[in-house]
């Protein structure tokens, strides 16, 4: 199967790196058009081709996955034509609809419409996949090894797209932000810089990978840590005074919106 990459940027780039790193398929099946020439001279070097027209990408290949950004979309798309027609996308364009993406597009090909996470590189990602594509059983199939190797995949209703949007996709860049806020303050009790950021690193890991193994809701787990009088739950007290709880959640219904904004027409 050839697979093309309409933008490889960083999101895009990190489901075809995480690919090729996982064997899902080999790099001189991809095909890769990207108007940043570092992004193209870096998958030229890994054996990827590389293509400076898109229609030409859209003649090339079985299955192409649109990792522009949205706003960029309309005239990367429009370029395409008909050269997908009979053929399947993904796309990864935050907010653009199913509906959206086919007018743009104006060809007659089968659309799925998913949101990743950059930690696909790593093998670590959260892929959430719409349930209502017209992919083909071979096409699903593919979807389903492809993201599986970089992570997990949720299967869900297009109108959540942009919910997972606010959460999942954005969500690295906010845990980020917990790992270097929980480094300084090992810094400012006198950790070194690079202890204080493995620490915090690997314990939002392994807490993270706790929910996932076990299951366990993650209040149950958060309690099995706050022994009565101890350290850790005035810490939760602490957090909870500044509002923390609130915070994370207001943040992922205004990024949502933010999702949905993105995806309007201009």
């Amino acid at each position: 199967m050839k697979v093309g990459f309409l933008g490889a940027g960083a999101m895009g780039g990190a489901i075809l790196s995480g690919a090729i790193k996982a064997g899902v398929f080999d790099a001189k099946d991809v095909y890769v058009s990207d108007v940043s020439t570092a992004i193209t001279d870096k998958y030229k070097d890994m054996g990827c081709n590389i293509v400076t027209d898109n229609k030409e990408l859209g003649e090339k290949v079985d299955i192409l996955l649109s990792c522009v950004k949205p706003q960029y979309a309309a005239k990367a798309l429009a370029q395409l034509g008909d050269t997908l027609d009979g053929k399947a996308m993904i796309s990864i364009m935050a907010g653009l609809t199913n509906d959206t993406i086919r007018e743009m597009t104006g060809g007659k090909f089968r659309l799925l419409r998913l949101m990743p996470n950059t930690p696909a590189l790593v093998g670590m990602g959260a892929f959430a996949l719409d349930s209502g594509t017209d992919f083909t059983d071979e096409e699903k199939e593919f979807a389903q090894k492809l993201f599986e190797s970089l992570g997990i995949v949720e299967w869900m209703n297009e109108d959540l797209i942009d919910t997972a949007c606010g959460l999942s996709g954005a969500g690295p860049a906010y845990i980020y932000l917990v790992i270097e806020a929980l480094a300084d303050g090992g810094v400012a009790k006198g950790l070194p810089r690079k202890t204080a950021q493995n620490l915090a690193a690997q314990t939002v890991m392994g807490a993270a990978k706790m929910v996932l193994e076990t299951g366990q809701h993650p209040g149950f787990l958060k309690d099995q840590v706050c022994s009565p009088g101890g350290n850790t739950i005035i810490g939760i007290k602490t957090l909870e005074e500044h509002g923390v709880r609130g915070a994370f959640i207001d943040t992922v219904i205004k990024s949502t919106e933010r999702a949905k904004e993105l995806g309007k027409k201009k």
